[in-house]
């Protein structure tokens, strides 16, 4: 599957963002899909994952009550709406897709996911 992610671009801290993620398979609804960054200098990070259906949602700590991934798989599209955004939330933003349905901790280890977009840079000012 090819995973190609939009939406990103410069804010100032407090703002908005939505991020978006278009697959290319009909098949979308087959993978469980996340959400990871990455930022100058550090670790791939784990931001959000949504079960096949959309019914179970996870989140890294860093980011819980101010991002919301959700998906429409009629439009083969998972998003990532980003809100109160501070300037550590800067990072290039990849969504992910894994064919089998992670367990426990494996949403949050990149390597479960086989397929990653291109990546979109987020840059939140201060």
């Amino acid at each position: 599957v090819q995973l190609v992610e939009s939406g990103g671009g410069l804010v100032q801290a407090g703002g908005s963002l939505r991020l978006s993620c278009a697959a290319s398979e009909r098949t979308f609804s087959s993978y469980a899909m996340g959400w990871f960054r990455q930022a100058p200098g550090k670790e791939r990070e784990f931001v959000a994952g949504i079960s096949r259906s959309g019914s179970n949602t996870y989140y890294g700590d860093s980011v819980k009550g101010r991002l919301t991934i959700s998906r429409d798989n009629a439009a083969n599209t998972v998003y990532l709406q980003m809100n109160s955004l501070k300037p550590e939330d800067t990072a290039v933003y990849y969504c992910a897709a894994s064919v089998s349905t992670p367990s426990g901790g494996s949403w949050y280890w990149s390597p479960t996911y086989e397929y990653w977009g291109q990546g979109t840079q987020v840059t939140v000012s201060s």
